[in-house]
């Protein structure tokens, strides 16, 4: 089950996932206030997987874009297709919002799973310091 969350429920996920465990305060966007957040529950109500969504146009590319940060999944519940029904709520949400696309800064390891969802690569490969190779990737909604 998705479902919107308030913006420190995707914290624990974030620091445990995407940035080796350090604290949660170090995990927080400065837009976190003016998106939406996600998360994705296993049977027991338990958050096993995160987003959030901030309106925010890819470069070189026409308004209506929101950009997707912060996916993580746990990892006792990966491959279970949480990740993927949350993209998918994310993608019903934004098209009925008549958002125009999505857009994100894929990790190397996580491009095939993006494309399993629709999204293209729309960047060279490019390094984020201390994080690792990530592409661009998009989705169009209309």
């Amino acid at each position: 089950m998705v479902r919107l969350i308030k913006p420190e429920k995707v914290l624990p996920l974030r620091s445990q996932v995407l940035r080796n465990g350090i604290p949660l305060e170090q995990c927080v966007f400065p837009t976190d206030q003016l998106g939406f957040h996600l998360g994705a529950q296993d049977g027991t109500g338990k958050i096993v997987s995160v987003a959030s969504f901030f309106a925010e146009d890819y470069p070189d590319r026409a308004e209506g874009g929101f950009r997707l940060r912060g996916m993580a999944s746990d990892p006792d519940f990966a491959g279970k297709g949480h990740g993927a029904e949350l993209v998918k709520f994310a993608i019903d949400k934004l098209r009925s919002d008549n958002a125009s696309y999505i857009w994100c800064s894929a990790r190397l390891v996580a491009v095939g799973f993006y494309a399993k969802l629709g999204f293209e690569i729309v960047s060279d490969e490019f390094e984020i310091p201390g994080i690792g190779p990530h592409f661009n990737m998009l989705i169009e909604l209309k």
